[in-house]
């Protein structure tokens, strides 16, 4: 027997972004639908496995907005200074750092660190509690119609939903996308990404670290730790892909042992804890996030380097932008997938996502290379930033998701 919902937004997707985007909605009254060809995942782990997102300032507004932020059951630890350093394996770290306080900035914290497990927790939570929001997981989708006055997402097991506007957030692999023909350009960094988290003798003091070594970054990013005594910390390990796959295999001794040359011995020695997950590098930018009665948000839109943390920000951001421009136009009893709507978000969005993703790649190519004339202009370059406050604001800002334009107000 079939069914029909009728509905001003579907969202296909019930990944962090896309699911937070659903609950912005209905918690703003209006009414959404959210699919996912998968059951929301449980993640709900004895044990930490390793995976965790560090969330700026402008993301945590989204999530409080949404209802999400305040479900977390985990301690969200704060980021409340960033050490960037230059070195080569096995030797100290340049003298030549740049350091951010978020004090600096007039704020308690960049961002806060949040275990994977604990934002999925949150998010299952928060969507059945909001009576606006018609939630199909697992559900595949058979096929959608898009035209000129709404939309249609047809459910493999018969259910209809009518719509206005269909918001892609499947990722990279956007079936949505490919159907409605928006190119896409992508590019591979040849590394790859080694996630973990390591257990360390002496407490972060709420730091991160982004250490750049030739053959990418390796971040260390501050966790609560068992019973919040900050001696946990998450890795973002980047190498070459050949090398990240030895070192990805190797037993626990061997692993740890590669994982403490890079790590350095500021905070005592180190053990690994959890799993360790490995991640191809690459960047993603589509043409264009619109067509008709169809946005595109977070991965399916724009994929960029790891190398500041700040890929799932930009689609929370993405999120933040659409959703507000749809609970305006639902309230003022507008179209919310017409064009007014899809432009003003394309125009929000676009240029400030290629623009960081511009950065990462600049980043990348700059510090992933062992050559003598590049590192010495790389750690004067870091050196005389540390040494102008009106450019580490714009950097300050850019790191918690503002505007990076606000720190040039300030006096």
């Amino acid at each position: 027997m079939t069914t029909a919902h009728d509905v001003a937004v579907t969202i296909l997707g019930a990944g962090p972004v896309g699911a937070t985007l659903a609950c912005l909605l209905a918690e703003a009254g209006v009414p959404a639908a959210v699919v996912d060809r998968a059951a929301l995942p449980p993640m709900e782990l004895p044990e930490f496995d390793g995976r965790a997102y560090a969330i700026a300032r402008g993301s945590r507004d989204v999530l409080e907005e949404a209802g999400v932020w305040g479900r977390l059951g985990g301690l969200p630890c704060p980021i409340r200074r960033i050490r960037v350093s230059d070195g080569r394996l096995g030797r100290r770290p340049s003298p030549l750092t740049l350091t951010f306080d978020a004090a600096a900035a007039g704020e308690d914290a960049f961002g806060w660190m949040v275990e994977a497990r604990h934002l999925r927790i949150a998010l299952n939570a928060q969507l059945p509690c909001l009576p606006g929001l018609i939630v199909a997981a697992p559900a595949t989708v058979a096929a959608v119609a898009r035209g000129p006055e709404s939309a249609t997402v047809r459910l493999a097991d018969g259910r209809t939903i009518r719509t206005r506007l269909v918001v892609a957030a499947e990722g990279r692999e956007s079936a949505t996308r490919e159907a409605a023909g928006i190119p896409v350009t992508r590019w591979d960094y040849g590394q790859d990404a080694i996630v973990a988290a390591v257990r360390h003798a002496e407490p972060h003091g709420h730091v991160a670290i982004e250490h750049f070594l030739p053959a990418g970054p390796f971040a260390i990013l501050p966790l609560p730790g068992d019973g919040g005594d900050g001696r946990t910390s998450a890795i973002v390990w980047t190498e070459r892909r050949a090398e990240a796959a030895r070192i990805w295999a190797l037993e626990a001794e061997r692993f740890a042992c590669e994982l403490a040359r890079r790590f350095g011995d500021h905070l005592g020695p180190v053990t690994p804890v959890g799993m360790r997950w490995r991640y191809p590098l690459g960047a993603l930018l589509a043409h264009r996030y619109t067509d008709t009665r169809l946005a595109l948000v977070g991965d399916a839109a724009h994929g960029i380097h790891p190398i500041a943390g700040q890929g799932l920000n930009l689609g929370f951001r993405d999120a933040g932008a659409l959703g507000a421009r749809i609970v305006a136009a639902f309230h003022a009893g507008r179209d919310v997938g017409g064009a007014e709507v899809l432009a003003g978000y394309q125009r929000a969005r676009r240029p400030a996502n290629l623009a960081m993703l511009a950065a990462t790649d600049l980043l990348d190519r700059l510090f992933s290379t062992d050559l003598a004339p590049v590192r010495l202009a790389r750690d004067l370059g870091i050196a005389a930033v540390d040494r102008l406050p009106p450019l580490k604001r714009v950097f300050m800002r850019a790191a918690m998701g503002l505007s990076p334009l606000g720190a040039l107000k300030v006096a």
